[in-house]
């Protein structure tokens, strides 16, 4: 199974396209930017493609500037350059998409930390519950059975 989870920035504004006069089937298009792993790596941008209902939300829902986690199936297309060799590019084909508010896509973890607004809730003390003692189960060893003569096969008694 193809199934790719992506947090990414929406760096163009999503374009709305229709194909096949008939249905009017809807395709929106827009570059997402994905954050390198390291502070030092540059960020990665992937084509993302949404169909019918999906185009329709990711064009109304969805604008440059968005920080936003993507899921869908990740593909290769390869595409002919001007310059005479063909190039395989990555396309994710959203089939559900999330905005975040508020959340910064940084590389670094430290920065994430440093940002973030969230502070993790105080431990709670419990109550002491009693402790209920069993005594250890004890183990019955199964009895050995004797070993048996390996069976010979007669071979002249074959019942058919």
């Amino acid at each position: 199974m193809n199934s790719c989870i992506l947090m990414a920035e929406i760096k163009e504004e999503p374009q709305l396209r229709h194909v096949n006069n008939d249905n009017l089937l809807a395709i929106a298009e827009m570059m997402v930017s994905i954050p390198g792993l390291r502070a030092e790596d540059p960020s990665a941008t992937l084509r993302v493609v949404g169909w019918g209902k999906m185009a329709d939300e990711i064009q109304q829902n969805y604008h440059k500037g968005d920080r936003v986690i993507i899921e869908g199936r990740l593909g290769m297309n390869t595409v002919e350059r001007q310059e005479g060799f063909k190039e395989k590019r990555a396309e994710l084909t959203a089939q559900r998409i999330h905005k975040l508010d508020g959340v910064n896509l940084t590389s670094s973890a430290t920065e994430r930390e440093e940002t973030s607004s969230y502070t993790p809730p105080a431990p709670q003390p419990r109550a002491a519950a009693p402790v209920e003692r069993q005594p250890a189960p004890v183990a019955v060893a199964a009895p050995q059975e004797s070993p048996k003569p390996p069976v010979e096969v007669d071979e002249d008694d074959i019942p058919f």
